[in-house]
């Protein structure tokens, strides 16, 4: 399989079983066609996170600001100090006036609940496109 076409891993992370569906169905298999399919790791407890953020295999992650008893922005601002290069970071916050606390976690995007399933697709996929490399050639 290409790297163009080896599917992206997301994690996934909220206490909420409800929250992880709610964002895999939103995004779907393929929230855009530049884009490789997406495949998911859902994650309901800190330590896996951190567990597989040290794999190395993750491209992009999601991570409920209400979770409890570890909230999405402690966990990203952990991620973004711990991990050279770290995967973008998307924190869903309990309000839009909660943007200003994924600017402190240092996430690249926030969307807040409820769910906007057209404004978390353009912040996934924005964040995503930087991390593929453009399959199209330009002619010379």
């Amino acid at each position: 399989m290409s790297e163009s076409t080896k599917p992206l891993q997301v994690l996934v992370y909220s206490d909420d079983v409800n929250t992880r569906q709610q964002v895999i169905l939103a995004l779907g298999r393929r929230p855009h066609p530049d884009l490789p399919e997406l495949e998911y790791v859902e994650v309901a407890t800190e330590p896996v996170v951190i567990q597989n953020m040290d794999s190395g295999r993750i491209d992009l992650v999601i991570l409920d600001g209400e979770a409890v008893p570890a909230g999405g922005m402690g966990i990203a601002k952990q991620l973004k100090d711990e991990i050279y290069q770290c995967p973008p970071v998307v924190v869903l916050t309990g309000r839009p006036q909660d943007a200003w606390l994924a600017t402190w976690s240092r996430a690249e995007a926030a969307v807040p609940h409820p769910l906007d399933p057209i404004q978390l697709a353009d912040s996934v996929v924005a964040l995503l496109r930087a991390r593929v490399p453009a399959t199209t050639s330009v002619p010379s």
